[in-house]
């Protein structure tokens, strides 16, 4: 960033912006997934031929180049898992020497990976129990993956609490003031159910039968081909089971799992079974990386770059059944964002209700409304309340679908996609209480 900040200093301008930001950053994570992602794989696949496969199937796959590409937490997580198992390996192989560089290595990747996602040790725990035996012989591994992680711990909440905190100016401030640990935050949260069910519940069994089939798809009847058991199979499956417990579940908890296995199968014989094989392979990509790609929460990051570079004469924007919007992207503009993630359509009713307050004075007060189109309940509230409520369409984008919205069970299949993908879209409103239809019954 400090480099784009002096090139964009060239031009003229003071402070960039934050479309040029957030393309910078997308092509530094295509960068990269492309550098680590492929070193690591060549990595872990030993056989020349094997690699030249696994590497064709990691990059052709949707994963790759829609996840990989953004600056998702998951995406991080994937190369820190990658190369954490490779620095395993690497010990592993190496059983006559102390091998203290890949575990220094291994400590700082695996305190750097909690601190961005504490699902890391889903991943990773299973796997580092092979490294025990050398731990006993050689102990100096185990002190210096030790004083790493420690020291990498020490540096993240040392930079989460100066970064939370600005009001902090030095170590000994720091040690005064109620540090930041990101990791122990997390996993409070994501203890409690009452958190988790914002975001949405489901049964145990959704990673294997809807999260896996969807990241893999041809490639998830691929287990039947596993070439030999290997840490990275151990890594995915172990993963895959631990965080099937947690009763919140989104197919992109379990990005790592995807280099991880297709990196450990082989592909079906050569001949017809391998041609129809590929044929759909290449189907299901192209496919899902339009629909992941483009079109999957796609309006989010339009919508937060239009409020950041519109006046929308309001100090406060709700966002309904939408992904996180990302409050960077405004630009220091001083609009507070309320993030409702999956919360009920009345409750999401009344907390917007409450935000308007009574109707008393000549100006109203207005506040912003994000939501997709594809909403049957903001049909009918905004049906229901126009004597009270004035709702109006700021900024609309079709490049949006609500996957999340998916209720065949109520709506059934026909009904459903007529009404998510027929519907598609994001609507930026402006909701007012509408003083002059009050006034017109109370005076009649």
């Amino acid at each position: 960033m400090l480099v784009l900040q002096w090139v964009w200093t060239e031009t003229g301008k003071e402070a960039v912006a934050p479309r040029v930001i957030y393309y910078a950053l997308r092509l530094l994570m295509f960068i990269l997934s492309f550098v680590l992602e492929d070193w690591a794989i060549h990595e872990l696949v030993q056989s020349p031929r094997e690699r030249r496969i696994v590497v064709v199937l990691v990059a052709s796959s949707y994963v790759t180049w829609t996840y990989q590409t953004h600056t998702f937490s998951n995406a991080v997580e994937t190369l820190v898992v990658l190369w954490s198992i490779v620095m395993i390996q690497r010990i592993l192989d190496n059983k006559h020497r102390s091998s203290l560089l890949s575990s220094a290595l291994l400590g700082s990747l695996l305190a750097f990976g909690v601190f961005n996602r504490i699902t890391v040790p889903a991943f990773l725990l299973p796997p580092g129990l092979y490294l025990f035996p050398h731990f006993l012989r050689r102990p100096l591994s185990l002190i210096a993956l030790s004083t790493t992680f420690i020291l990498t711990c020490i540096l993240a909440i040392a930079v989460d609490t100066f970064f939370y905190h600005p009001s902090t100016e030095s170590l000994s401030q720091l040690l005064r003031s109620d540090p930041i640990i990101t990791p122990l935050n997390s996993l409070l949260y994501n203890s409690s159910t009452a958190n988790l069910s914002l975001h949405g519940l489901h049964p145990p069994y959704q990673h294997l039968i809807a999260s896996l089939p969807l990241l893999l798809g041809p490639a998830f009847l691929l287990f039947w081909y596993i070439r030999k058991p290997s840490l990275s199979i151990v890594s995915a499956l172990s993963a895959t089971v631990l965080l099937s417990l947690i009763p919140h579940q989104e197919p992109r908890f379990l990005l790592p799992a995807v280099p991880l296995i297709l990196s450990s199968v082989s592909l079906p014989r050569p001949g017809a079974l391998r041609r129809y094989w590929f044929i759909s392979w290449i189907i299901f990509n192209t496919i899902l990386g339009v629909l992941m790609g483009i079109y999957h929460q796609g309006g989010v990051v339009p919508a937060q770059l239009w409020l950041g570079q519109h006046d929308v004469e309001t100090t406060e924007v709700f966002w309904w059944r939408t992904y996180s919007p990302p409050v960077w992207l405004l630009g220091g503009k001083e609009l507070v964002t309320v993030d409702l993630m999956g919360m009920k359509a009345d409750e999401m009713m009344e907390r917007i209700s409450e935000a308007l307050g009574d109707f008393k004075g000549d100006e109203p007060r207005s506040v912003g409304l994000v939501a997709p189109r594809s909403s049957v309940d903001l049909d009918l509230w905004i049906e229901k309340t126009k004597n009270e409520m004035l709702f109006e369409q700021l900024w609309m984008t079709k490049n949006h679908l609500n996957l999340d919205d998916l209720d065949f069970e109520e709506d059934g299949i026909r009904g459903t996609l007529r009404r998510v993908v027929g519907r598609r879209g994001l609507v930026i409103w402006k909701v007012s209480r509408n003083l002059e239809a009050q006034k017109q019954l109370s005076g009649n």
